[in-house]
């Protein structure tokens, strides 16, 4: 019995993905133990959190970085470190930024709700949010023409949640920011590439630790020296009722260090969910194939295309049921209204792709009854 369920909560089978409302990653030994000997110690967090900044640099490539209890965390915290630096009475002030440089450009494409709006993290930390051009057409000129004397950034969101098509690229937000002497700062809170976006020029990126990165419930801020030393600042303002615990920060900390070694285990993946679509080839009402992730990362699901008319259940109810059962299997429902069901390999522990074929099954056996 897992510790969930001795509390008298559900088992889950995560095939969604590395999701914040299931618990993000589910952590393996090594980080685990990590938690563990960091929670039953202490240690001077002022020096932990310098020292976490270069473990943090040394994996992104950065010049520093500042642990967070998570992305939005770090989109809040980036954006008052532009906006107040490490002045003690402006970090004092915020969110309270009448007067200050403290307009956030973003691509109205961009302001997504990921669990909560990106726009009230920004506005968090001080920032005003001016979103340029239309939710599905961005030109360089709108975000170029959008700069004013009051513009303190400009943001880029990386993400799925994110319009795809129609968007300036991060290279031209980039190019932008450098034409008019701004930071740039970029939510890659899901992202596995933990070096290339600094290497182009970002100034403060932002990632979940408890993501990609396979850490406990985290994140991190990696960028240019001055404006990470400003992000710490704002944990005397508006990131205190932020702050990340010690052992959170050690359990980041050797995600990190193991991630500089990850193995690319793409294949096994991929083999893992051909076989699961396998299993529906004969089964009316299902048609299933391996799609890749919509942000273009190399991440490779399973779709399940349901017919009702074939299968006598469309894909709503057949989420419902999965997710009501025993143990509750979430999947990947972007696309529900459509009739597709996705499944990530990702989080799922071993074996579980047959448990998530023996429950659809046994649901579509319950409707011929």
């Amino acid at each position: 019995m897992n510790i969930y369920r001795k509390f008298g909560l559900r088992s889950i089978v995560n095939a969604s993905g590395k999701m914040t409302n299931l618990g993000a990653s589910a952590v393996n030994a090594e980080v685990a133990q990590a938690i563990y000997d960091a929670s039953m110690d202490y240690v001077d967090i002022s020096e932990l959190m310098i020292m976490a900044g270069k473990v943090i640099a040394k994996v992104t490539g950065a010049e520093d970085g500042c642990p967070t209890t998570g992305a939005a965390a770090g989109i809040a915290i980036s954006v008052a470190s532009v906006i107040a630096g490490d002045n003690l009475g402006l970090v004092e002030r915020l969110p309270y930024s009448g007067g200050l440089k403290n307009e956030i450009i973003l691509q109205k494409g961009h302001a997504i709700h990921f669990g909560a709006g990106i726009t009230q993290m920004i506005a968090l930390g001080g920032g005003k949010v001016i979103e340029a051009g239309q939710v599905n057409r961005v030109e360089k000129d709108h975000i170029s023409s959008a700069i004013t004397e009051k513009t303190a950034a400009l943001l880029y969101v990386k993400s799925h949640h994110a319009v795809q098509k129609g968007m300036q690229s991060l290279e031209t937000m980039i190019e932008i920011a450098k034409e008019h002497g701004l930071p740039i700062i970029m939510d890659a809170a899901a992202e596995e590439d933990l070096k290339g976006y600094v290497k182009k020029g970002v100034d403060l990126v932002v990632y979940s630790g408890g993501k990609a990165i396979g850490g406990p419930t985290s994140g991190l801020i990696c960028g240019r020296a001055a404006l990470v030393k400003a992000c710490r600042a704002q944990f005397k303002g508006i990131a205190r009722p932020m702050k990340v615990g010690k052992e959170a920060i050690m359990g980041l900390l050797t995600a990190l260090q193991q991630y500089e070694e990850k193995v690319d285990n793409v294949q096994e993946q991929l083999q893992r969910m051909q076989w699961l679509v396998d299993q529906f080839k004969d089964t009316s009402g299902i048609k299933g194939s391996i799609i890749q992730d919509e942000a273009g990362r190399e991440i490779y699901r399973a779709q399940l295309s349901i017919d009702k008319g074939l299968l006598g259940i469309d894909a709503n109810e057949l989420i419902r049921k999965l997710e009501s059962g025993q143990p509750a299997i979430y999947t990947r429902n972007y696309f529900a209204n459509a009739g597709l069901i996705h499944i990530d390999p990702r989080p799922l522990l071993p074996g579980q792709e047959e448990i998530i074929v023996k429950r659809i099954k046994e649901i579509i056996a319950e409707r011929g009854n």
